[in-house]
C-alpha cells in the first residue's frame, strides 16, 4: 500500500511539474506575441505612412494642376508656367511604392506623360500651354482614379476646344471657368462628372 500511495505521489509531483513547465513555456512564447503584434503594428504604420505620403503627393499634383487650369483661366502665362515648374517637381518626387505592382507601372506610365506636359507648360507661350494642359488633365484624371483624392472634384468638358474635338479638365467647382478659351469664351462647357 505504501508502495502505491508513493508511486501516486511521485507521479502526482510529475504530472505537477510537466504542467507547471508547460505554463511557463506558454508565458514565453505569449511573450513573444506582443512583440510579433509590435511588428504588425510598425508594419501598419509604415505602410499608412507611405500611404499617407502618396496622398500628399497626389494632394500637392492636385493643388498644381489647380494653379495652372486657374492661370490659364485667367489667360496668365507667367502663372500657369510657374505651377508648371512646381507640377514638375511634384511628379518626380511621387511614392508609388504605396500601391500594387500594376498601379505603379500604370502610375510610372502616367507621370512620364505628365511630367513632360509639365515640362512644355513650364516653358511655353500660352496657346502650347493649353496645348499640353490638355494631354496633363487626361493623365491627371487616370492617375486620380488610381490614387483616389480627398477633395471633391468636378470633370468638365468643352466641346468646342482643339477643332470641336473637345477637351476635360478638372475644377473644384461646379462653375464653368473654361481654361482652354480663357477669356474669350470663360463659361463654354459642362460638367461630365463629379469625383468624390
Amino acid at each position: 500500500m505504501k508502495k502505491i500511495r508513493m508511486t501516486v505521489g511521485i507521479l502526482t509531483m510529475a504530472l505537477v511539474s510537466l504542467i507547471t513547465m508547460s505554463c511557463k513555456d506558454g508565458k514565453k512564447e505569449g511573450a513573444t506575441e506582443p512583440m510579433s503584434n509590435e511588428m504588425h503594428q510598425e508594419d501598419a504604420a509604415s505602410e499608412m505612412m507611405a500611404d499617407n505620403s502618396s496622398k500628399e503627393g497626389s494632394s500637392a499634383i492636385l493643388d498644381n494642376y489647380l494653379k495652372i487650369k486657374n492661370a490659364l483661366v485667367a489667360d496668365n502665362q507667367e502663372d500657369a508656367a510657374k505651377a508648371g515648374g512646381m507640377l514638375f517637381a511634384d511628379f518626380k518626387k511621387f511614392d508609388k511604392s504605396s500601391y500594387s505592382s500594376d498601379e505603379q507601372q500604370e502610375l510610372t506610365d502616367i507621370i512620364e506623360d505628365a511630367k513632360e506636359s509639365a515640362e512644355h507648360i513650364s516653358d511655353s507661350p500660352i496657346e502650347h500651354q493649353r496645348e499640353h494642359f490638355d494631354i496633363l488633365s487626361k493623365d491627371v484624371i487616370d492617375m486620380i482614379a488610381i490614387t483616389g483624392t480627398d477633395q471633391k472634384l468636378y470633370q468638365d468638358f468643352c466641346p468646342m476646344y482643339n477643332d470641336n474635338k473637345g477637351a476635360q479638365w478638372l475644377s473644384t467647382t461646379e462653375e464653368i471657368k473654361n481654361p482652354y478659351m480663357g477669356s474669350k469664351m470663360p463659361g463654354c462647357g459642362k460638367v461630365q462628372k463629379e469625383i468624390k
